[in-house]
């Protein structure tokens, strides 16, 4: 059980507080609720640069590391297609270092044509470095137009082209701050050994000024169900031939979102997986395999991806890989089986949660999800899942016509 308390300020930020005694350290962690979905199909890639953007400075603080720093204190942030996460970790006797700058660079970005210049040419160069000169790294370039034709999840988060953050103008970046990034579109996390009265008195003092900003509404093109087969392949200097099943799947409320994590763990979580132990040990097809969903708030995506043996032609991997699937739609997983996965699953969310920071963003997300106590039900939800579900789940997901499959094939002067 994760404990948390919750208030909200007259401008609309909500806060979430965590305490953790067993740390001296303590987190504070800024969701904003926009993400590369909520950009315009002709100006992509913004969220991601504003991620860059807010350590540019404010109009307070010219540089945002190093008062950290000073303070004993690390930073970092993400961006998603769902959502934008800023956080710092410092010792709990600073903290108010944190709410200072947090609070500084919510109200008011310094809009300097050198830190929009600056940021835009180390976005563009981590676009070529990650998408474009990395093996396999334009992949989702490829893949998410190919399944998406509607939604705005058919774009990456850096964007679809390196020519829309080049030709990003000022009156467009101070557009999108002032659009998405204020106390109303934000939900904020404190985690550490603290008092509830002081963190409540800390976030009046740095954020109750703070203007509210108007609350985005979207309306997002909605994805049609897919009822066709699509396949592409690419030709890339890469080193070796590479495959990607994906398989649409529902938003991340519907109740079947924790069958379709426990279904992606069965198919392929590691070396004891359905996919891993026929398609890789038994009949030495692939020299790597892995599943796993994309836990998107809208429609999400089932993917299975791996690298083909030195000699295996794509087909004769298709053939096998339906055929395993066609396993797990025909046959009932066995209650040992399905009761090995869930262990794994348990044992993974409680580590994964023994760090207060991971708390904090988890009780952030479900916040906005919806309710940030979803966060200690979810076990439940994992326990209660049967053998039918995950074949009934899998009788109607893992199937071709609900299916996109983009094949990367290494050229021959590679």
């Amino acid at each position: 059980m994760i404990h948390f308390d919750r208030f909200k300020l007259d401008n609309g930020l909500r806060v979430l507080f965590h305490k953790d005694v067993t740390t001296p350290m303590a987190v504070v962690n800024i969701l904003y609720n926009v993400g590369a979905r909520d950009e315009s199909e002709h100006k992509t890639g913004f969220a991601h640069l504003f991620e860059h953007l807010m350590f540019g400075g404010s109009v307070n603080i010219p540089e945002f590391d190093t008062p950290l720093q000073l303070a004993g204190g690390e930073n970092n942030a993400f961006t998603s297609n769902d959502i934008t996460n800023y956080y710092d970790v410092l010792p709990v006797n600073n903290i108010e270092t944190a709410l200072w700058l947090e609070s500084d660079r919510m109200l008011s970005l310094a809009f300097t044509p050198k830190s929009l210049e600056v940021q835009r040419s180390v976005v563009i160069e981590e676009f070529k470095q990650r998408y474009l000169n990395q093996p396999y790294g334009d992949v989702w370039l490829e893949l998410r137009p190919l399944v998406y034709q509607h939604h705005p999840y058919k774009w990456a988060t850096i964007g679809k082209e390196i020519k829309h953050i080049e030709e990003a103008t000022m009156d467009d970046v101070k557009g999108f701050f002032k659009k998405f990034y204020h106390p109303a579109n934000a939900i904020m996390c404190i985690g550490g050994n603290i008092e509830l009265d002081e963190v409540k008195h800390l976030v009046e003092k740095w954020f109750g000024d703070i203007p509210a900003g108007e609350i985005n509404t979207r309306n997002l093109p909605q994805e049609p169900t897919q009822t066709e087969y699509r396949e592409k392949t690419i030709e890339r200097e890469v080193p070796t031939d590479a495959f990607y099943y994906a398989f649409r799947i529902e938003d991340r409320l519907h109740p079947d979102y924790f069958v379709y994590d426990t279904l992606s763990d069965v198919l392929g979580r590691d070396k004891s997986s359905r996919l891993y132990k026929s398609l890789k040990k038994e009949q030495s097809l692939v020299s790597s395999i892995n599943t796993y969903i994309t836990g998107s708030i809208d429609s999400g995506l089932l993917i299975i991806s791996g690298k083909l043996k030195d000699g295996v032609t794509f087909e004769e991997l298709d053939t096998a890989f339906w055929m395993e699937l066609d396993k797990l739609i025909s046959t009932t997983i066995s209650a040992e089986e399905l009761s090995r996965v869930k262990v794994k699953i348990r044992t993974s969310h409680e580590f994964q949660y023994q760090a207060v920071l991971n708390r904090a963003m988890a009780l952030c997300m479900n916040e906005l999800l919806g309710d940030a106590d979803m966060i200690n039900h979810e076990s439940e939800k994992y326990v209660s899942i049967t053998p039918i579900h995950l074949q009934e789940l899998a009788a109607s997901t893992l199937i071709k016509t609900n299916c996109t499959l983009l094949n990367v094939k290494a050229t021959n002067d590679k």
